[in-house]
């Protein structure tokens, strides 16, 4: 089931919203089993036959987590009467309890998600001709799992207080987050779905929550899935192997970018919006990243609880930049390359994540020297500076999505080579006489016209500068809305263009709610269902 669906819209969301809050005012426990429940039904939506599979994975962990902390009570118990820190522990000691759930947790994604990649690769080397069954990718498998991969590792800490089935149950399947993220915490989420006000209808949580809901709809149906039509064009061209022209080749990366960029800020508004009509807040997972100066900025501001969990839960485990700066340029390296494999079993992947490894090791690099010279680095920069450093921060971004959006490696080479201008620089020759007497002009000096595949025209140019003025100066939904407190985390400031309840802040949410619903027939899936 879809977000942007009339049957979430108007039914599944409507009968979840009613149920929960007059079993509310029942038992509070009854409201969480039937939000718990409900969120099965929409995993379950989309394939049945995997809510078993999920319901297995919950179980499973649940109990790992109850050994855990009883290993590490017992372990305390056992120190502190014999005064010997270093005492043998037993077989199931939590550490050893950690180790076995997590590697059940990781081959149990590594079969569904990497198995079919990993044999596809092995047979050229091996010489051999295995085939393995045609595996289908559980939807929301990577964020389920991680999410439960978090538990597991902050009750080894100590981090984790509640051990209630029926709130874990819906920690874990909480339907706003469960499909595409955010990546939640155990302690994030626990204090909340035990709190009494969580359970009482709110006019204000509706409204506000309704608000982000209808703004993310508006972004991914208009905005996003209007991009998307110039997109396909141009990478599949590419994959045919038809040399692209300059125009074209960075018409479809633009467009790329900006429709994944709406695309997950839509989904992020939307599952935050749909979380708070529930009274829970979640933790902000998308905050303007095209507007950040470096590729460090960026990475705080992109997936922002993915970037957290490879943060806490893989670079520092690694050793962070605790080991000198060698092994902290490696650790970035192996965390983004884990990084980018996570998003999908393929080269291009790994590659994406090899480029940003690289980005990050050249930002950080480029800090040190800085330091080096005694220069600040975390001095306001001039508006020129800044601007520039926006732009081609940009501009790496846009160049590792096309290898993150094409089908192979040699067509993501043919793109970047269009882009680069090795096919040459040509404008379409119907721009000539659309252009009057500013195509002669450029024509006279040397500008070329001439024939093109004409994949990127007039529409998709005005989609793209439009869209770019949005992302670099319109304020985000968070910022928006920031005197309402929509996120966890959210970063201090507001935008001039702040929401408050009023005649005119409605009609304007209203028309964009009804200019995306009239639009709802050309639905499509969110792009991070895929990863």
């Amino acid at each position: 089931m879809l977000f942007n669906s009339y049957g979430f819209i108007f039914l599944y969301l409507p009968v979840v919203l009613l149920g929960f809050f007059q079993l509310g005012r029942i038992n509070h426990r009854y409201a969480a089993a039937w939000l718990a429940l409900a969120s099965l039904f929409f995993y379950g939506y989309w394939n049945p036959a995997y809510v078993g599979l999920l319901l297995g994975s919950i179980i499973c962990n649940y109990a790992f987590g109850m050994w855990i902390a009883k290993a590490r009570t017992e372990k305390r118990g056992l120190r502190t009467e014999t005064s010997a820190p270093g005492t043998q522990s037993s077989a199931l000691s939590p550490q050893r309890l950690l180790i076995v759930a997590l590697a059940a947790n990781l081959v149990l994604l590594g079969y569904y998600k990497y198995a079919n990649f990993f044999v596809a690769n092995l047979n050229p080397l091996l010489g051999a001709d295995w085939n393995m069954a045609n595996i289908i990718l559980p939807l929301g498998i990577s964020f389920f799992t991680f999410t439960q991969i978090a538990y597991l590792v902050d009750t080894y800490q100590g981090k984790v207080k509640e051990y209630n089935f029926v709130h874990y149950l819906l920690f874990v399947t909480y339907f706003p987050h469960l499909i595409a993220g955010p990546v939640l915490h155990h302690k994030e989420m626990m204090p909340q779905f035990a709190r009494t006000s969580t359970y009482r209808f709110s006019y204000e949580n509706m409204s506000v929550g309704m608000t982000i809901f209808l703004i993310g709809l508006f972004k991914k149906v208009i905005l996003a899935d209007g991009l998307a039509v110039y997109v396909g064009p141009v990478f599949d061209a590419s994959a045919s192997g038809v040399e692209l022209s300059f125009i074209d080749a960075w018409g479809g990366a633009l467009c790329y970018a900006l429709q994944l960029y709406f695309d997950f800020s839509a989904y992020s508004d939307m599952a935050i919006g749909l979380s708070r009509m529930f009274g829970v807040t979640l933790p902000l997972n998308f905050h303007s990243p095209y507007k950040a100066v470096n590729i460090i900025e960026f990475w705080r501001h992109w997936h922002m609880t993915l970037s957290r969990f490879l943060r806490d839960y893989l670079y520092i485990p690694l050793g962070g930049n605790r080991k000198g700066t060698a092994q902290r340029y490696l650790n970035l390296m192996i965390t983004m390359l884990l990084g980018g494999l996570w998003h999908g079993a393929g080269w291009t992947f790994v590659l994406w994540g090899g480029l940003h490894g690289l980005y990050l090791i050249i930002n950080h690099g480029w800090h040190a020297l800085r330091r080096a010279l005694g220069q600040d680095t975390k001095a306001q920069l001039s508006r020129p500076a800044k601007a520039a450093a926006v732009l081609l921060t940009f501009l790496v971004v846009v160049a590792a999505w096309v290898v993150f959006r094409a089908d192979n490696l040699s067509s993501a080479t043919a793109m970047l080579k269009a882009m680069s201008g090795l096919n040459g620089f040509v404008l379409p020759d119907a721009w000539l006489p659309k252009w009057g007497s500013f195509g002669l002009w450029l024509s006279a000096h040397g500008v070329s016209f001439g024939a093109t595949n004409d994949l990127i025209m007039g529409g998709a140019i005005n989609w793209i500068w439009i869209s770019l003025l949005i992302v670099w100066f319109a304020p985000n939904t968070q910022q928006i809305m920031a005197a309402y407190k929509p996120a966890l985390d959210m970063p201090e400031g507001s935008a001039r263009l702040s929401w408050q309840p009023s005649a005119p802040a409605a009609i304007i949410v209203w028309l964009i709610g009804f200019i995306a619903i009239i639009n709802l027939s050309k639905q499509s899936a969110f792009l991070y269902f895929q990863f």
